[in-house]
């Protein structure tokens, strides 16, 4: 027989929980960089594993597949790069005609403020108000001012018997090196670079023994667990899975959606542009604002209408509208299963811990943990609490 549980342990239970859950954010957030790091290799072999799967089924080992794909990854990754540095290279000649463009645009807007602002003044007070209020005239000098400028400077003989002025010694700061500007500003991208040298790596090793680790974690757990384990395993791995793949596909679409309407209007770099403005849009509630930031900028040099920035900023918010309500329902919605509240706590929660980053993972990883939960007996409420 089980003794019952005092209100004192209840409270004692309860202390733990929060330390732990407390101790459980603070390593996320000093960890960041690592758990980061995980995360996004994992996302990416969640990605490839189809592909991985493709090559199997053509009779090749696992760990050759899983070669094989990271490679011709990598190598669409170099072309991707080498063609967004050529593009660059292009941009780099165009730069002053976007600073010249850019000061002409500032130039009209200072204008049209002081416009505004003499409007307003004339209109709030009062013509004749104005006119027995003039500006006061400039004072006349006094006599003897007028008197010591009319003065002749002395002839050079006497200027050069009189005592040399002391004149104040200025200390210039020595330049600062540019190795050590450059080691000082590097320094703070170091973990970052190193973390992110390891993801090819990561990625290959998910994808190779993905087998052998789901059989090694589920031995870890016995009984009931270890089947409440297999299927949080299974259904964590099909959300991952589904928005992944659903968020590039439906990046893919609307970049090229948008490089077609952008190349319509002729706008400089639609190939750059278009994917890059495709993809912005899929971010959380700030996506639209980022996606015509590229386009509006390209077009910035060649054109002065209005009409082009109109089309450019319709075109944008309805391509974003038609993904967000009818295909993002679709291709992520359906495995997901977050209420609204649930996913604005969790922007809010990741991306005060990681950033910009956890903003982009936030989602995810709220469905993966109400994956956890919704396969956990003892925690089969939470998941509810977080279901649409």
């Amino acid at each position: 027989m089980v003794a019952p549980v005092s209100s004192a342990q209840k409270t004692v239970f309860t202390g733990f929980r929060i330390l732990a859950l407390g101790a459980a954010i603070a390593m996320l957030y000093y960890g960041r960089i690592f758990f980061i790091t995980v995360i996004i290799a994992s996302m990416i072999a969640f990605l490839l594993d189809p592909i991985v799967e493709f090559f199997m089924k053509m009779r090749l080992p696992r760990g050759f597949a899983s070669f094989a794909v990271c490679s011709i990854s990598l190598m669409f990754l170099y072309l991707a790069g080498l063609g967004l540095y050529t593009q660059s290279l292009a941009m780099m000649d165009d730069l002053p005609a976007y600073g010249e463009r850019i000061n002409e645009i500032v130039d009209n807007a200072s204008g049209r403020i002081e416009r505004f602002e003499e409007k307003t003044y004339q209109t709030l007070i009062p013509k004749r108000f104005q006119d027995r209020n003039p500006p006061p005239p400039e004072a006349p000098a006094p006599a003897s001012a007028r008197g010591k400028r009319n003065k002749a400077a002395p002839p050079p003989q006497q200027q050069a018997q009189q005592p040399p002025a002391i004149q104040e010694v200025r200390v210039r700061p020595e330049p600062t090196n540019f190795v050590t500007y450059l080691t000082t500003y590097l320094s703070s991208f170091y973990n970052v670079l190193l973390m992110a040298s390891f993801v090819p790596f990561l990625v290959y090793f998910l994808l190779s023994w993905r087998d052998h680790l789901r059989s090694r974690f589920l031995y870890l757990f016995d009984g009931d667990a270890r089947y409440a384990a297999e299927h949080a395993w299974a259904g964590v791995g099909d959300m991952v899975r589904a928005y992944v793949i659903g968020n590039f596909l439906l990046g893919l679409v609307l970049g090229l959606a948008s490089s077609i309407l952008f190349a319509a209007v002729k706008l400089p770099y639609w190939l750059v542009v278009g994917p890059l403005s495709g993809f912005l849009s899929l971010i959380p509630y700030v996506g639209l604002p980022l996606a015509m930031i590229p386009p509006m900028i390209a077009a910035l040099p060649k054109s002065n209408e209005p009409a082009v920035y109109l089309f450019l900023a319709v075109s944008v918010s309805m391509l974003h509208l038609f993904a967000l309500n009818l295909l993002y329902p679709k291709f992520v919605g359906a495995r997901v299963h977050l209420n609204p509240l649930v996913v604005t706590i969790g922007l809010m929660f990741w991306g005060m811990l990681w950033g910009g980053i956890g903003l982009l993972l936030a989602i995810p990883l709220t469905a993966g943990i109400k994956a956890v939960f919704d396969n956990v007996s003892s925690l089969q409420p939470y998941g509810r609490l977080m279901g649409d």
